[in-house]
């Protein structure tokens, strides 16, 4: 098993990075609607969701758990003007999906704007909101969030597995990049983002106990740093998580002194808002894998104590 020093570390460089360049996450107030006002949102909200994580499985240091917090305030009053921009989102693009999962996560953290909970509660009831086009991967998380939201899930989940790509199992072989993230983010949704492992079904959690391995090898060699590290974080939701030594050396020998992680290969060169937009997402997964997979070692440690 992979030293949990080692793997405490990139989660320490990775939140480090992240308040260093919090200014990153930022909104395009004066954009065209019809080029995509919500197209910035996307960071902020999985940002509250690593955060979630963080305080959810209490193994970040006191340094960790201030910045975490210092982010969250800092996005919710400075970006997201104390969540009236989620309500300015909501009106431009009514029935989108967005700032309701972007607003979720920050509510769970005792966040509130009762403007986009009335528009929620609203558009959860129209029909509009079953028939949006999304994938069936996203599908099944917004009915996740609904159920985490204390609504009704509309479609049900239970109804939702069998439609996304990894519920067939297909051949381990097939597997590309587009495909790869879309039985990532299957686990997060099926497991809480990680809170609850029992979530997969059986068949789901045998055939990646028998291919992830493989998968995780694959882009090690790759050096595809972003999607390892959401590979990580599905070994660290399986019900008997293999830590692999060699992929997070790997992992963290990538990371840069500052605590950025590069996407693919290398860091990219430029302008520092061009940096960040390509650098924020694996970095924020660097610490979402740091931090469930921490918190999985020192339970293993105890269990093999005990």
């Amino acid at each position: 098993m992979t030293d949990t020093r080692l793997i405490h570390r990139v989660g320490v460089g990775a939140l480090e990075w992240l308040w260093a360049h919090r200014d990153g996450f930022r909104l395009e107030p004066d954009v065209d609607p019809e080029i995509g006002f919500l197209e910035r949102f996307k960071p902020i909200g999985e940002l509250a969701l690593i955060c979630k994580v963080l305080f959810r499985e209490g193994v970040a240091g006191s340094r960790q758990a201030q910045l975490a917090r210092q982010l969250l305030d800092h996005t919710w009053r400075e970006t997201l003007d104390g969540g009236r921009m989620l309500v300015r989102g909501q009106r431009i693009e009514p029935f989108s999906p967005v700032p309701f999962e972007v607003y979720l996560p920050f509510k769970e953290l005792g966040y509130s704007q009762p403007e986009v909970e009335r528009a929620t509660v609203l558009n959860h009831r129209l029909d509009s909101w079953t028939r949006f086009p999304v994938t069936p991967t996203r599908r099944l998380g917004l009915s996740a969030f609904q159920r985490r939201f204390g609504l009704t899930a509309r479609p049900p989940e239970a109804d939702l597995v069998a439609t996304t790509w990894l519920a067939g199992t297909p051949e381990p072989w097939t597997v590309e990049g587009h495909t790869a993230y879309d039985i990532t983010h299957t686990v997060f949704h099926l497991t809480d983002w990680g809170e609850n492992p029992d979530g997969l079904p059986p068949a789901i959690a045998d055939y990646l106990a028998a291919w992830l391995p493989v998968w995780i090898d694959d882009w090690l060699d790759l050096e595809r740093w972003d999607l390892l590290g959401e590979l990580l974080v599905v070994d660290a939701c399986l019900p008997r998580p293999t830590l692999d030594e060699p992929a997070w050396q790997g992992f963290a020998a990538a990371q840069q002194p500052d605590g950025a992680m590069p996407a693919v290969r290398t860091m990219p060169e430029g302008d520092p808002e061009a940096v960040f937009d390509i650098v924020y997402h694996p970095t924020l997964v660097a610490a979402f894998a740091s931090l469930l997979a921490t918190s999985r070692a020192l339970t293993e440690l105890a269990h093999t104590g005990s």
